[in-house]
């Protein structure tokens, strides 16, 4: 017998159904990963088997006995825990005071010590490799660190079934690893993890079994060791996916950008070149300083030294506005904090960088809104139910597409992408490769930061390495191997020369 089996589980927002007919089933001690595009219904299927969502239909059964999940509270009770993937934390609360809160494994109530709080709370943190104090404020926290306090959270609750939301979509390389060790852990002592990735890597090397969702229906379950990256695409998208690599054009081309000795309150003396057409990855551990490249060149953080040259001509944007002026584009790392007006629709969201096309006399055309966003959805594989619906209920995946569309609208040329795949599924990433492709040939010159080497490897030209805000290395993406990349990474300024 199974230890948790949910079937025939329904769900519909408004008149969308977001599943139906959906089933999963786990052993104690296995890693199932769960699997499908966005919008496939693999978060709507966890959060209700964590009791954060009520299904319509179906039944969820543990240790053979039928249960009813009200509330997250509930799944707690009977050691059922998730890590979500758009994180749940209190960003105006403390570290500590968010591993602690409704957490019935914390025996102090409202009045809790903060001793009590830091000795609940340092071997967890340091279970899941956060190395920052109890007391600090979660709003002040990266995305990646965000994510293992997420992680310490739910190794907290002594789940003996745990759902996992995409949970290294911000992590770098390391953390990763961490995280790996802590699944092998836990899969030790029993405990059964659902382990929802588009990582296909990752799926191979954690998972014992594979289920794949696709249109709110499971399609199917698959032990790991008997499918292949092929058989698990074609479940998921029901076709064969074109997946062939950019080709790498010779760097003779005239330089568009060059950045000589930049530094901010992160980066010191970074310097390098990028030409017309070009593709420059950018890879680092979390804190390297790769966001922080793209919000300098966008005006976001203030430069105290060095200089930037476009075209040959001295650039420091006192402001985004007057960046995207001069050329530049920015997709942000954090699409919903950062990129998104969550409450206002799809084409709304898609057109803010060219109001003054869909705009007369201070009022939008819906006309105008729809001749520009039309075509672009058409290009980007964008499909929501309707450009009316607002851009939070879409999925992650074409929610960054509406952030690609809006870049391209405002016809930058140059575009920092910073971490543009993160989240989102195999289907859709090809789709966001291809773009970067057709922009390249287009003459566009394309910064993109990734926490995914082969992802660089694929998409990039050549690659530059940050740690610690510095450059350590430069590789003609052709030549490079992780390992190299990696040493990089990891090696001081001074190790790398």
């Amino acid at each position: 017998m199974g230890l948790f089996l949910a079937e025939n589980i329904a769900k519909h927002f408004g008149g969308i159904a977001a599943l139906s007919a959906a089933r999963l089933e786990l052993a104690a001690g296995e890693v199932h990963a769960l699997m499908g595009e966005n919008g496939a219904g693999k978060s709507t299927l966890a959060r209700i088997c964590a009791g954060s969502l009520r299904p319509d239909a179906g039944r969820i059964e543990l240790a053979g006995q039928d249960v009813i999940l009200a509330d997250p509270l509930d799944a707690q009770r009977l050691g059922i825990g998730i890590i979500y993937q758009e994180l749940d934390l209190f960003p105006h609360l403390t570290v500590g005071e968010n591993l602690v809160i409704g957490n019935l494994n914390f025996a102090e109530g409202a009045f809790a010590r903060p001793k009590a709080i830091a000795e609940f709370c340092r071997p967890l943190l340091a279970q899941a490799g956060l190395t920052v104090d109890c007391a600090t404020w979660v709003s002040s926290l990266s995305i990646a660190q965000q994510q293992l306090l997420a992680i310490a959270r739910a190794l907290s609750m002594n789940c003996r079934i745990l759902f996992m939301d995409e949970p290294t979509s911000a992590l770098s390389e390391d953390a990763a690893e961490r995280l790996f060790e802590v699944i092998a852990l836990l899969k030790a002592r029993g405990v059964a993890i659902v382990y929802v990735s588009h990582k296909m890597d990752e799926i191979f090397r954690l998972s014992d079994r594979v289920t794949v969702l696709r249109d709110g229906k499971t399609i199917g379950t698959r032990a790991t060791a008997s499918t292949d990256r092929a058989e698990l695409i074609r479940m998921m998208v029901g076709r064969d996916l074109d997946s062939a690599a950019r080709s790498i054009k010779p760097a003779d081309q005239a330089v568009s950008l060059a950045v000589e000795n930049l530094t901010t309150r992160k980066l010191k003396d970074v310097s390098f070149e990028l030409h017309r057409g070009e593709v420059l990855g950018i890879a680092g551990l979390v804190g390297a300083g790769r966001s922080e490249l793209g919000a300098a060149l966008f005006g976001i953080d203030p430069v105290h030294n060095g200089r930037i040259l476009l075209k040959g001509q001295e650039f420091r944007p006192a402001s985004p506005s007057d960046a995207q002026r001069r050329g530049m584009g920015l997709v942000p790392e954090d699409r919903k904090l950062q990129g998104l007006m969550l409450q206002m629709s799809v084409k709304e969201n898609a057109t803010l960088s060219v109001l003054s096309r869909v705009s007369r006399w201070g009022l939008l055309s819906a006309g105008a809104e729809k001749t520009l966003f039309d075509p672009a959805a058409q290009r980007l594989r964008l499909k929501p139910a309707s450009p009316d619906l607002p851009v939070g209920k879409l999925s992650g995946g074409n929610q960054q597409k509406v952030l690609l569309a809006r870049a391209i609208f405002a016809d930058p040329d140059f575009l920092f992408l910073d971490d543009p795949a993160r989240g989102i599924d195999v289907a859709a990433k090809e789709d966001i490769y291809r773009l970067i492709s057709e922009l390249a040939a287009s003459g566009k010159s394309i910064l993109l930061a990734s926490s995914e080497l082969p992802e660089l490897m694929r998409c990039a030209d050549r690659i530059l390495v940050l740690r610690e805000g510095r450059v350590t290395g430069m590789f003609p993406a052709s030549d490079a191997t992780q390992e190299a990349i990696m040493a990089a990474a990891t090696h001081s300024f001074a190790e790398a020369g």
